[in-house]
């Protein structure tokens, strides 16, 4: 420390060079630019080496560049990286001959550079570049699950939620959104959007947001009428969905439940010991201004069930639905004498046939 508290010079000098290797690491070493000059010399220096060691670095050897650059850069400085490869291979040809670099080896350059442009032009389009357009993919997807889990529920309630995306994909048209009040009120609705995978998954993150700000804001009668309203005003044209719609009261077991265009919720009955369909019914959403959704009321005793679903579990091409929720329901049966813990699983895990169609389960019971 020099006099009067003035850091000395070599101090100095040490906290001038830490500040900028801070702003080179932060800014330049990760920009896009860092990244153009590094592959550039990598695609320079295998040039050169392949005039001197042809054995052993190939004149293929850029495309491993090329694939980099097209994950990492932007389409601007990937035209320039493929221009700097495409100027290489000309030199190679100058210097070793048709021989040395075989048309084959140039046709596969060229074909990776193809595809990896189209690539970036498409992550271009949605405004990201690199890697980070597949993690904002995750993360949609990630907060489309999100808003599907219910609440906790209070002793004496349990339920089991599956969604499964039509070939195994990772988005899904079929979504849930649920809420409970400080009442003990749960309402659940469970959504079909028309179409599948990303398409389909984006216009469920959007409605997934919208229906959770609805649920809990106006009287659950009303719900059904205002989420059509809302689709409606977004103009997607054939973007419809179906819905089912339901409102239980975690004290009492009464319920009311609405639907859109949606496969009727079926309920069991432990006095009985049978399912039963509801009848409630209307049209799907986004579809007739006009739309009016009735509400059918029931009540969950102990020991009672209630199953929602979407029609990717039941529809199959040429054959009538109600034979595909006949078969749901036998199914179902099944359950009675083992109990419903799982319930959702074992059930759309029996009826693996329209795993080509994104599919939905949900099985709520009182003890």
């Amino acid at each position: 420390m020099a006099p009067g508290g003035t850091p000395s010079l070599p101090v100095r000098l040490g906290r001038g060079v830490r500040r900028t290797w801070t702003r080179l690491r932060r800014g330049f070493l990760r920009s896009d630019g860092f990244t153009l000059l590094v592959l550039v010399a990598v695609v320079v220096a295998a040039g050169i080496a392949s005039t001197h060691w042809a054995m052993w670095v190939p004149p293929v050897i850029p495309v491993v560049a090329v694939l980099i650059g097209g994950f990492t850069l932007s389409v601007r400085s990937l035209l320039l990286l493929l221009a700097v490869v495409a100027g290489e291979l000309a030199w190679l040809v100058g210097r070793l001959g048709i021989d040395g670099v075989r048309p084959g080896n140039i046709i596969v350059v060229a074909l990776t550079a193809v595809l990896v442009l189209g690539v970036a032009r498409s992550r271009s389009r949605l405004g990201v570049q690199g890697l980070r357009g597949e993690s904002m993919l995750v993360d949609l997807r990630d907060r489309l699950r999100a808003h599907g889990e219910l609440p906790e529920l209070p002793v004496g309630w349990s339920a089991d939620v599956v969604l499964r995306p039509a070939g195994g994909a990772s988005f899904s048209g079929d979504f849930l959104v649920a809420s409970k009040d400080s009442v003990d009120v749960l309402e659940i609705v469970l959504v079909d959007v028309s179409g599948k995978g990303v398409d389909a998954g984006t216009r469920a993150l959007l409605l997934s947001g919208a229906f959770g700000g609805l649920l809990g804001a106006l009287p659950s009668e009303e719900f059904l009428a205002a989420a059509n309203a809302y689709l409606l005003r977004q103009g997607w044209g054939e973007g419809f969905a179906t819905a089912v719609h339901v409102a239980i009261s975690l004290e009492t077991g009464d319920y009311l439940i609405g639907s859109a265009g949606h496969p009727p919720a079926a309920q069991f009955n432990a006095g009985s010991g049978t399912w039963r369909l509801l009848e409630a019914s209307g049209t799907a959403l986004g579809v007739d201004p006009d739309a009016t959704y009735d509400v059918c009321r029931s009540r969950l005793g102990h020991g009672d069930a209630l199953l929602l679903y979407t029609d990717g579990l039941v529809e199959r091409p040429g054959q009538d639905i109600e034979i595909g929720i006949d078969k749901l329901l036998g199914e179902a049966e099944r359950l009675v004498p083992r109990g419903f813990r799982r319930g959702a699983r074992r059930l759309i895990d029996a009826l693996r046939a329209g795993e080509n169609d994104d599919r939905a389960l949900i099985m709520i019971w009182r003890a």
